[in-house]
């Protein structure tokens, strides 16, 4: 059974010790490939270093909401130029709206609008992180998409919507990635939702470190080889075995980021 890992945070410190134990285990566990996100340009050197260090790992540049105000004029000519320099850039992103913790709406969007520009010109699909901002973040890329007359490719990241919400980026052409979220006890909504996304449009993913899934909640880092919970979850709420789960999602990945295993 083959599985992939669509949105990892490998380069923080907390895993320098024993990335080659990490390597181990989700290499035990079937993960044959790995999409590393990326908040920040300054994230750009340590990233690659580690997609060139493990041939299963790809990566994404890009900034994130919350980091909009280290927007400048050379940010999107760094993205740009690492994007279309390494072979292993597969994706701009995590870009997105965040307004949990912020709410310079502004900023953020322009932002946003300018990420969407770097993936449309490189055609490289986009990693959405959206929290608290569904409705916005559906009207940036419903007006982009009027405007350009083009369909912008990518993921929803980490979901963490509504059914109703999860509709709105699937008719725009969007795959919906979930995380260990999906196997928390009161995550109602995103079991509902992670229940009625096409097979065609479904990613899995572990975020890590955060947000370990159950049963390995509270008890440290999350891992890539914990994707596995979040496939077994698919599973039970979608009533299939794990592993169509594993063959479909892996199938979706390769789609959307131009993998080949």
């Amino acid at each position: 059974m083959q599985l992939i890992d669509t949105h990892v945070h490998l380069n923080f410190d907390l895993f320098q010790p024993d990335l080659a134990t990490v390597r181990s285990r989700w290499q035990e566990a079937g993960v044959v490939h790995l999409v590393h996100s990326c908040v920040h340009p300054e994230e750009f050197s340590s990233i690659q270093a580690i997609a060139h260090q493990f041939p299963e790992l790809s990566f994404a540049v890009g900034l994130h909401p919350l980091d909009a105000n280290k927007w400048n004029c050379e940010t999107a000519d760094k993205i740009q130029t690492l994007a279309s320099s390494d072979s292993k850039v597969v994706a701009i992103g995590e870009m997105g709206l965040d307004f949990y913790k912020a709410n310079n709406y502004e900023l953020q969007r322009i932002v946003f609008e300018a990420q969407l520009g770097v993936a449309s010109q490189l055609n490289l699909p986009v990693i959405i992180h959206c929290r608290d901002a569904a409705p916005q973040v559906r009207a940036v890329l419903q007006e982009w998409q009027d405007d350009k007359g083009e369909r912008v490719r990518g993921v929803m990241h980490c979901w963490g919507g509504t059914p109703e919400e999860t509709q709105w980026f699937l008719d725009l052409g969007f795959f919906i990635s979930f995380s260990g979220t999906v196997t928390f006890k009161n995550a109602k909504a995103i079991q509902s939702a992670a229940a009625m996304v096409s097979s065609d449009r479904l990613l899995i993913e572990t975020d890590c470190p955060f947000l370990a899934p159950v049963p390995k909640r509270g008890q440290g880092r999350n891992e890539p080889s914990y994707v596995r919970y979040v496939a077994e979850q698919l599973a039970r709420l979608r009533g299939e075995t794990v592993e169509a789960i594993a063959a479909q999602t892996t199938q979706n990945a390769c789609e959307l980021f131009g993998l080949v295993l």
